[in-house]
């Protein structure tokens, strides 16, 4: 069914549960952008200010959601520092169960359909060879953005929750959570850590209201003179007793002083006490872009596998 109606928390449930099932057989499939706790964290961040320019389309088979596909059209987006930015391109984000493979080419139509006259971008994942030849078939090559040393493409780091070392801050740094903290300053230090950004009060509403969030998972790091100096969002998938870390982010003015290690550390063992056994982490991975990729391997994260990012240009 194609279906204009907004992006629902019923439908981000749907394909959560759909990311909960590939995940479980075939993990190297969920492509970062589909995974179960990003799916919640682009759904709410987005929905207040973004959700006109998003378009869906479910596939079924019997009563079990089998394919999806999330089309971000063009848009114009208004930051925090006055600034815009206008998204010329048309990006997609999409999951086909591996026993219904062949739906990628109702998925590539829709989306060719749905956003005619622009470039179009998507980010199979590598491992998915099937998909990637049926892209190709339909006009889709390397995204040139994607090449050399600063490449756009993004790798999915994982690790188990076993043998955690303890988390260690410096004196005067101690951690909070987003439920202790309250809704401001989790908002702040998000904006701190990502300036410029469109991140708001708004945003974090919809977050709050993202199939998963919980806000004991949502972990700060508070400063001496009581700034948010570092924060991470977790998203406990409980049938697969993985937890995702997204977004972490540490404010200017406190990095190199340890505290996205320690936080991450915090993090895992906070989701190990809630049934957790295994942590994922996305971050860019190509040579120009060491620091979040170092910071992850730094406390235990291995590469489990990466995106291939594509595009079609309008004609």
């Amino acid at each position: 069914m194609t279906n204009f109606e907004p992006l629902t928390s019923a439908d981000v449930q749907l394909m959560q549960a759909l990311a909960q099932r590939v995940t479980a057989t075939r993990p190297d499939l969920v492509n970062s952008d589909s995974a179960f706790g990003e799916l919640a964290w682009n759904w709410g961040r987005g929905r207040a200010d973004q959700s006109a320019s998003w378009r869906r389309k479910l596939w079924f088979s019997g009563e079990d959601l089998v394919a999806w596909g999330w089309a971000q059209l063009p848009r114009r987006v208004r930051r925090n520092d006055g600034s815009e930015k206008d998204v010329t391109a048309a990006y997609l984000v999409y999951q086909v169960h591996p026993d219904h493979a062949a739906l990628v080419d109702e998925v590539i139509g829709w989306y060719d359909e749905t956003a005619p006259g622009v470039d179009r971008t998507v980010v199979p994942s590598a491992a998915d060879e099937f998909a990637l030849s049926r892209w190709a078939a339909h006009g889709y090559g390397t995204d040139p953005s994607s090449l050399g040393d600063t490449g756009s493409w993004t790798q999915l780091n994982q690790r188990d929750l076993t043998d955690l070392a303890e988390p260690v801050l410096r004196d005067g740094f101690r951690f909070r959570t987003a439920d202790e903290a309250g809704p401001e300053a989790a908002v702040q230090a998000h904006v701190d850590a990502w300036a410029p950004t469109a991140y708001s009060a708004e945003s974090y509403q919809g977050v709050r209201q993202a199939p998963g969030y919980r806000g004991d998972l949502h972990v700060l790091v508070e400063a001496p003179d009581g700034t948010m100096a570092s924060s991470a969002i977790l998203w406990l998938d409980e049938v697969n007793k993985t937890a995702e870390f997204e977004p972490v982010g540490t404010h200017p003015d406190h990095r190199r002083l340890g505290l996205g290690s320690a936080l991450l550390l915090h993090g895992m063992h906070l989701a190990r006490a809630a049934g957790a056994i295994h942590a994922t982490v996305a971050c860019l991975g190509a040579p120009g872009h060491p620091s979040a990729r170092g910071l992850y391997y730094g406390v235990g994260f291995e590469q489990f596998t990466r995106d291939a990012p594509l595009l079609k240009t309008a004609p």
